[in-house]
């Protein structure tokens, strides 16, 4: 499965494939043209609850990467358009946060990855 993760401010790129938006909110200040999205997928983004219980703490990294996991084995249905997809072309999953290596994209990622 051909997955890169990508923060959603960066340039977009043909080598991209499709650009999935994986945040439940909107970027701020982004416009939708330069986003350059394909799909923005926000239910298979951590609960609000969730995401702010985490609040890009890395301390808290692997507790919320347990309790983001337990969210997503119940959106299985969502996740099998993003499969879908990977099976038949590069996908990136955008994302927002300033933290480029503990998000819900690389969560998200790790999590399709070993779930094939």
């Amino acid at each position: 499965m051909p997955l890169l993760v990508k923060r959603v401010y960066a340039s977009p790129h043909p080598e991209d494939g499709l650009r999935i938006l994986v945040d439940r909110l909107w970027p701020r200040g982004l416009a939708k043209e330069a986003a350059a999205l394909d799909e923005w997928v926000r239910d298979c983004a951590p609960s609000d609850a969730l995401r702010k219980w985490f609040a890009h703490d890395r301390a808290k990294w692997n507790e919320f990467r347990r309790r983001y996991f337990s969210e997503l084995r119940s959106k299985e249905e969502l996740l099998a358009p993003i499969r879908s997809m990977a099976e038949k072309e590069r996908v990136t999953l955008l994302f927002g946060a300033s933290d480029t290596e503990c998000n819900n994209a690389v969560a998200l990622m790790e999590y399709l990855e070993n779930r094939e």
